[in-house]
Formats: C-alpha cells, sequence, structure tokens
C-alpha cells in the first residue's frame, strides 16, 4: 500500500474550522423498479492487487443560542437562477413532495447570485463560540484515547467484479468512494492525500491505491471543505472526466482546466450514458455550509447526490450534513434508496457541531427518514477533525442500529479498503 502525499494548492490559504422528526421508515415502490435486490459479497476483480481544524456552527434553528452565534444576512434572496426558487424552508412546514425534474444538459454555462447563505439552516460561529472553543480545548481526541488508533479498521481488498444490475461500494476513507453502478465507475469526494491543509495526517491509509482504480467515469462533489475537494487527488483526474459539482463550484474546475464540468442547484439533475444505460445524478439538499477562503463563505452552494442506475438500483451520497428536515423530503422525493453512505463522525464537541455534522444516533434517524435499506457509515477512521474518541462512531453507530430492530446485515459498516456488492 503506498500514500500519497500531497502539497496543498498554494493560491488558497488554509480554510478556517467548518461550523459545524421521529424516525420512521416507510417503503414505496418505484414505479417499474425490479424486485428488490438482494446482497451479495464482493468478487474479487483479477488483477486488482485535509481537512481544516473541526467544523463549527451555532445551534439549531429555533433553539437556544450559547455561542453568541450570528445569522448569515443572504446577499440574494430570489429564485437561484435555472432553479425552482428554492430558499431556506421553514423546517417544521409540511414538505410539498415533487416528481424529479427532467435532467440538465451536461456542461452548461450558468450564472448563479454573489452568495448562498439564504440555504443555510443553522448560523455560523460567533466570537464567544470561537473563545468557547478555544476554552475548553476540545479540539482533537482526548490523548489517552489515541491509543486506539491502530485497531481502527483496515482492510483493503481487490475491486469487485461489477456487471449489469450489480452495484458496488468500495470505501476509499473519509467520503471517498469507489461506487460502480449502471456500469460507470464514480468517485465521491476523492481524496487521495495522506495530510490535507490545517489536521493532522489520516491515521490509516488510503483504502484503494490510486493505481489501482478502473478508469474514472464521474466525480461528484459535495462541497468545497478541504477534507472534500482535494486539489492534488483532482489533479490526478484526466481533464475530460465528467464532474458533477454544486452550484457556484464549476468555475473552480474549468481554471484547472476540466471540460466536462456541470453544476447543479438543489433538486436538479443530469445524466451520464453507461453501458446499462443513462446514470442520473440528482443533487439534493443538506445541513452544512461552504468556505475555502477568507473571502468565499456560502459563494458555491453545499449538498448529496442521489445516483439511480437504469434498473433502479439507488445509492444516496450525503456528503457533510447535521441532522434535520431534509432526509424526510430526499427520501419521499426519491424513494426507494437501496444503500445510504451517511456520515458518523466529527460531531463533538455537540454544541459547536450539531448543525452540520450528524452523530452515530442521529445519522441513523436519518437513514430512516430517507427510507433506506442499507446504512453504510462513512467520514470517520481517517481524518481527527473533531474532540470524539477514534473508535467511538463505530461503536455508537452498532449499538443505534441494534436498537432499531432492523437486521444486521443492513448495517454496512465497512473497514477502510473494504467492498460490498448490491444485486
Amino acid at each position: 500500500m503506498t500514500d500519497h502525499a500531497e502539497q496543498a494548492e498554494p493560491a488558497e490559504p488554509a480554510e478556517p474550522a467548518e461550523p459545524a422528526e421521529p424516525a420512521g421508515r416507510r417503503r414505496r415502490a418505484r414505479p417499474g423498479a425490479a424486485a428488490r435486490p438482494r446482497l451479495a459479497p464482493a468478487a474479487p476483480e483479477p488483477g486488482a492487487g485535509e481537512q481544516a481544524a473541526p467544523e463549527l456552527t451555532g445551534p439549531r434553528p429555533g433553539g437556544p443560542d450559547p455561542t453568541g452565534a450570528q445569522p448569515c444576512v443572504p446577499a440574494s434572496t430570489g429564485p437561484r437562477p435555472g432553479a425552482p426558487g428554492l430558499t431556506a424552508p421553514d423546517p417544521t412546514a409540511e414538505p410539498t413532495v415533487t416528481e424529479p425534474g427532467a435532467p440538465r444538459p451536461p456542461g452548461e454555462i450558468r450564472s448563479w447570485p454573489p452568495s448562498f447563505a439564504d440555504r443555510l439552516t443553522s448560523p455560523l460561529p460567533g466570537v464567544r463560540a470561537l473563545a468557547r472553543l478555544a476554552r475548553e480545548g476540545r479540539l482533537r481526541p482526548p490523548v489517552e484515547s489515541l491509543r486506539d488508533i491502530p485497531e481502527l479498521p483496515f482492510e483493503p481488498g481487490p475491486l469487485p467484479l461489477t456487471g449489469p444490475g450489480r452495484t458496488a461500494l468500495t470505501w476509499a476513507g473519509h467520503a471517498s468512494w469507489v461506487v460502480r453502478i449502471g456500469g460507470l465507475t464514480v468517485l465521491t469526494d476523492p481524496v487521495w492525500a495522506r495530510k490535507i491543509l490545517g489536521t493532522p495526517a489520516r491515521v490509516t491509509p488510503v483504502g484503494v491505491r490510486w493505481e489501482d482504480l478502473p478508469p474514472v467515469d464521474a466525480v461528484v462533489i459535495s462541497h468545497n471543505h478541504y477534507d472534500h475537494l482535494d486539489a492534488p487527488t483532482v489533479k490526478r483526474l484526466p481533464k475530460e472526466t465528467p464532474v458533477f459539482v454544486p452550484a457556484g463550484l464549476a468555475r473552480w474546475f474549468r481554471v484547472r482546466g476540466f471540460t466536462r464540468v456541470t453544476e447543479l442547484d438543489w433538486w436538479e439533475a443530469a445524466e451520464l450514458p453507461g453501458e446499462d444505460g443513462p446514470v442520473r445524478f440528482d443533487f439534493v439538499p443538506s445541513h452544512h455550509w461552504s468556505k475555502r477562503t477568507l473571502t468565499d463563505t456560502c459563494r458555491s452552494l453545499w449538498g448529496g447526490w442521489v445516483i439511480t442506475a437504469p434498473g433502479g438500483q439507488r445509492v444516496y451520497f450525503a456528503g457533510d450534513t447535521g441532522y434535520g428536515h431534509w432526509f424526510q423530503q430526499i427520501g419521499r422525493r426519491y424513494p426507494g434508496i437501496d444503500i445510504a453512505l451517511l456520515p458518523i463522525g466529527a460531531y463533538e464537541p455537540r454544541w459547536m457541531l450539531t448543525g452540520v455534522h450528524t452523530d452515530p444516533e442521529e445519522a441513523v434517524r436519518a437513514h430512516l427518514d430517507l427510507g433506506a435499506r442499507v446504512l453504510a457509515p462513512m467520514h470517520w477512521s481517517t481524518f481527527l477533525l473533531a474532540a470524539e474518541p477514534p473508535l467511538e462512531p463505530l461503536r455508537r453507530i452498532r449499538a443505534a442500529w441494534e436498537a432499531t430492530g432492523r437486521p444486521r446485515e443492513e448495517l454496512w459498516d465497512l473497514p477502510v479498503g473494504a467492498s460490498r456488492v448490491l444485486e
């Protein structure tokens, strides 16, 4: 196994720390979808052998504000160009469920407002919040818990075989997955660097060597924070690789020479031809924010992706998100999600991070809200970004899952480097 240590792009300064419904599972059959897929063990494929300091946030909307956080003032409040006119909704309102719209043309040049701050569902931190964090000193796990690092699960293996009607997942670490769906190989938030700007180096190696990857057919990006958008990794990709990004982020890729960049607003979609037919990429909301330099707070959007194969298999990649009302809306609009990739790490202290990162119990609630079948945890066991002990997310997600009474085989708590296949 070879790690690839890369230098962060010099043109961008270190990113400041990120700010940081009862669950009910309702299954709805997709029109024309095949029978529920069966799980199968991954079959080996012959020959396959940096984030800033912890993310910060204010309190939940409607709750008390012990941090002194101030809400962001939106730079604009009207409908987004080319979008369905969405602004941050009232979380208590009954959501309106609509069918997914027609896909947008790939690679189109679009214009956007100067800020997406009106999409925030939690305020950004104020001076008192930062002072409290510094006073408490809860930036990293307790020193005594670091002895657990060698126990973090790491089991790299060959990439699984794929074919018509098969969806395979391989966890490369953090929020980076190799998703093979509809005949395409898709990377999510690819970070192959050993260290990223402003944070300690990886505590587990990358689960898949770059040279062992099959040709990459597409990349999806959830937002622009350094632990999800890594410039040295992006530079390894061929410039003609199709890239799907949030609104406002296409220019970052185009100035680096990428020629097939599609940027989408929430609830918009695009398609890419695959061996089995067109694969659909829907960009959906999340409870998070964006920032990459000192002057670009919320100037690009953030969100997750619903990837749907021609045969109906559906994977939801949440990116970074706190818990909230969006999950039920996503589940209603995209019924029958087969696999939900949900974050379970970087959640302590909760008073600071609750608005932008789910803890393990909230990830299970989100999974139930989505009506998904399989939960695959991520965003832990790679970079130590917050104050929880390294192994705590795994223990808590297993306990929370057991409490639901759901089948154990539907929790894919994979080691870094491991794979699973959905038949």
